[in-house]
């Protein structure tokens, strides 16, 4: 059987285009020319022997087979970059204070705290989940480096727009027949105020002449999936980090109103981060845009930080 060796940076230039939604934009990141990058999948395809890609409409999808090579491809430069990084960066030590919504608790900080540990030991990480505007205010007052939220209006002199997604309504897992409030006020489980989405789902339902009430509040997210989950009522998220127990409900269901998309900002303390937060940003933004659901609009800010 012949042995295949991949090309790292062929690799590279595949996960950069499918993370953006566009070639274009990956040979803009990469500083190449669209038909190097064109040639470079082209190379992929040879170096696979099988299809990666399948004309949808007037663009592109992955086949089968591309999905499976777009996970191995990921976990390849991973490791790549990892290994350059340690060396690279052997003696880099000190203090970083990281701060992340909840949504990306579980689907980014184990991996992003792994990945950051293995590579530079010496390095203590001080993480906070939070929300938003938690987390912006911990921010502006120097209480954290980094943080990752979506954008709750608060200015900040240092926040780099990551990406937009879309936000959704959410319900049980299970199937919903009918309309959930049958002529009565939309249940919402929702946070404790303050809270972004609260205030998105509430302004939302009033401009589509929606009623609705309170069902349930929680002070975490384990609570509101839980609540969601046992039928208490509706509430809104993105795609990001939703456990099994709930679902996001298609547009148009249920007759319940467009949501808008959320703005995924990575706030900073300082116009210029030191080179522990500069590369832990890094490993985060990385992380993040890997986790990004279909649909999602990224924008080109690691090389900014990197």
């Amino acid at each position: 059987m012949r042995r295949i060796t991949f090309d790292l940076d062929v690799l590279r230039t595949f996960v950069t285009g499918m993370e953006l939604g566009s070639f274009a934009k990956a040979a803009e990141r990469l500083g190449r020319s669209t038909s190097a990058v064109s040639a470079q999948l082209k190379k992929l395809e040879e170096q696979a022997d099988t299809p990666i890609f399948r004309k949808a409409g007037r663009g592109l999808a992955l086949t089968e087979a591309g999905e499976t090579m777009l996970g191995y491809a990921r976990r390849l430069i991973e490791l790549n970059d990892e290994a350059a990084s340690a060396i690279r960066d052997v003696e880099l030590e000190g203090w970083v204070r990281l701060g992340l919504q909840e949504d990306f608790g579980e689907a980014v900080l184990p991996e992003v705290l792994g990945r950051f540990a293995r590579a530079h030991p010496k390095v203590r990480i001080e993480a906070r989940i939070g929300r938003s505007h938690e987390l912006a205010e911990r921010v502006l007052s120097g209480n954290l480096d980094i943080a990752l939220a979506w954008h709750d209006g608060t200015t900040l002199p240092y926040s780099r727009h990551v990406a937009d997604v879309q936000a959704r309504w959410i319900g049980p897992a299970k199937p919903i027949e009918a309309a959930p409030h049958n002529g009565e006020p939309l249940p919402l489980v929702v946070f404790e105020a303050p809270c972004l989405l609260r205030t998105v789902a509430t302004e939302t339902l009033d401009r589509a002449g929606m009623p609705w009430r309170m069902a349930f509040s929680s002070p975490s997210l384990g609570g509101i999936w839980a609540a969601v989950a046992a039928g208490l009522g509706l509430t809104i998220r993105t795609d990001i980090g939703l456990p099994a127990s709930v679902r996001a409900i298609a547009p148009g269901v249920l007759g319940l109103p467009a949501l808008p998309m959320m703005a995924l900002h990575l706030h900073q303390k300082d116009a210029e981060l030191d080179p522990v937060a500069a590369r832990l940003a890094e490993i985060l933004l990385q992380a993040a845009l890997e986790t990004l659901p279909e649909g999602a609009q990224a924008y080109d800010v690691l090389r900014k930080v990197a």
